[in-house]
């Protein structure tokens, strides 16, 4: 089966009905739900979801947004088509080093690690405004994509 790490900016774009690459992230998560791609899903990546999720709840003026967030956590965490990586040392070194050799966002590095231990997809949303400088050297060494690539 297909693996993908995806970024923060992929969850929060599949629940903003109105965001900009919401087509190219909804399908992502089709092929999820029907079992056709895994997703490995380090934990602070959950973690971000949460916060960033909590603060486009607040935003939609939804009723009781943390709850909200913390529902959407339990399932991303509960889908059988989910990964929860368990190389926390390699994974603590490999995010260590994306975040010395590239000075990109912590998170960001983790969906990079991760995507190199397993061998698979990083996807995020869009370039970072980090990435866009060394995206040369992160393709090499990364199987980086971007939803706005499909749109």
């Amino acid at each position: 089966m297909t693996k993908v790490v995806m970024d923060t900016s992929v969850i929060i774009e599949y629940i903003d009905l109105k965001g900009e690459f919401h087509e190219q992230a909804h399908a992502v998560f089709s092929a999820l739900l029907t079992g056709k791609l895994e997703n490995i899903l380090p934990h602070p990546i959950l973690a971000e979801t949460y916060y960033v999720a909590t603060k486009l709840y607040r935003k939609l003026k939804l009723e009781n947004p943390q709850l909200l967030a913390s529902k959407l956590i339990e399932w991303l965490y509960r889908l059988p088509t989910t990964i929860i990586p368990s190389e926390n040392m390699n994974l603590a070194i490999e995010t260590g080093k994306a975040k010395l050799n590239h000075g990109l966002a912590l998170t960001d590095c983790y969906v990079l690690a991760a995507s190199k231990i397993y061998n698979c997809k990083a996807l995020f949303k869009k370039p970072e405004r980090e990435m866009i400088k060394n995206m040369d050297i992160l393709k090499k060494e990364y199987q980086i994509i971007f939803l706005e690539d499909y749109k």
